[in-house]
């Protein structure tokens, strides 16, 4: 399992995170020039080796026509939510980096709908601050997805303190916006007096994160540093970690009791969990309540199929209430091999993995044959495993 840990302890916005996830790059001149045929409109972007706190790392330099975020923007006509979409549908990127980069500014836009309570469709964004906000989240969506990552983690966030001047005036820190981005992500203040999360970085770590939490036991590859603007006494900067584990990943347990099925009922909704995607379902005999006699019923699952198999546990079984768990598995290295034998091809599964090797036929296979030339699985197995050697 390859993983990407962000550690957010000087905060995150999108330009830090650009420069950390560059950082991770092998070939940065080739990426370099991929980036650039994104074609983002009036949007030329170039990286700047670094350091803060004699740490050395990458800063992002996004120029919108010539100018900087921050720069005087008077001048500069105003964009919806409609117009950036129309943006984004032209960028030469993949599909799903288009609808990633629609989905994190869908993020920001319903903040700042929230936030001055207007709809979504009459939020306007000013034109310099927008291409460079786009520009932020679709080189981020379009390296995170050159590293091919099955899990990001995020550090919970620090916002910093103080005040932050906005648009419509002098806000606390975080600014409103951020903070309605921020619901539900842990993130504390601290001491420093500066905004250190922004609503574009806010929002890449709610859409991309995994789950949030401290850095995760794994074997790290490589490390990435993204260097803000500011300059503070602690190094500014994220640092993006790229690691491993060896073949474990989270797998949810779903489990009740149940005290009032027949054996056959019970034995029917296994069939139907099982079918419906479950990794696997088992039953275990209880002593419940009153001296009733009931079962323990176990569904172990991935996390994407958990809300269809609640509603399926739901709908088979009389329970009220599911139990869930969240389990971390460490499994063997799978391959399905067919040999031949003479009954014809069978399946064979190989397993390694932790100084461990397993060998096992395909039950079904064994099974098949068995009705077929009316020999025991016994027999069927001894040859069969005679053809292994």
């Amino acid at each position: 399992m390859k993983i990407l840990y962000l550690e957010c302890n000087m905060g995150i916005a999108g330009d830090m995170l650009m420069a950390a996830l560059w950082d991770l790059m092998d070939d940065k001149d080739k990426v370099l020039k991929d980036i650039k045929s994104i074609s983002l409109p009036y949007t030329d972007i170039s990286f700047d080796k670094v350091s803060t706190c004699s740490v050395t790392g990458y800063r992002a330099n996004v120029i919108i026509s010539g100018e900087k975020e921050g720069s005087d923007i008077s001048h500069h006509q105003h964009r919806n939510l409609a117009d950036i979409n129309t943006i984004i549908d032209d960028l030469l990127v993949s599909d799903t980096v288009k609808n990633a980069t629609k989905e994190v500014y869908n993020i920001i836009a319903a903040a700042e709908s929230k936030v001055h309570n207007q709809p979504v469709t009459q939020i306007h964004f000013h034109e310099l601050g927008m291409l460079d906000a786009v520009a932020d989240i679709t080189v981020c969506n379009f390296l995170i997805e050159k590293l091919a990552i099955d899990k990001i983690i995020v550090s919970p966030i620090h916002a910093g303190n103080g005040t932050v001047k906005c648009a419509h005036g002098i806000m606390p820190v975080p600014a409103p916006a951020t903070a309605e981005i921020l619901k539900g992500i842990p993130y504390y203040k601290g001491d420093i007096q500066s905004e250190l999360c922004t609503p574009t970085g806010a929002a890449l770590a709610k859409f991309h994160s995994t789950q949030f939490g401290n850095m995760p036991d794994m074997i790290v590859d490589k490390i990435g540093y993204g260097v803000g603007a500011k300059e503070f006494e602690c190094a500014n900067c994220i640092r993006a970690f790229i690691g491993h584990r060896n073949n474990n990943d989270e797998i949810c347990e779903l489990t009740c009791n149940i005290d009032d099925m027949t054996g056959e009922e019970i034995a029917y909704a296994c069939d139907v969990i099982r079918q419906s995607g479950a990794v696997d379902v088992s039953v275990q005999p209880l002593f419940m309540k009153k001296g009733r006699v009931g079962i323990l019923l176990r569904v172990m699952c991935n996390k994407d199929d958990r809300e269809d198999l609640i509603k399926i546990i739901f709908k088979h079984t009389t329970t009220i209430g599911i139990r869930e768990y969240i389990c971390e598995r460490f499994i063997l290295d799978r391959e399905v091999k067919k040999i031949s034998t003479p009954f014809g091809d069978v399946r064979v599964k190989y397993s390694s993995g932790y100084n461990s090797k397993r060998i096992k036929i395909e039950s079904d296979d064994v099974i098949k044959i068995a009705k077929e030339t009316g020999k025991s699985i016994y027999e069927i197995k001894k040859i069969i495993n005679s053809c292994l050697n």
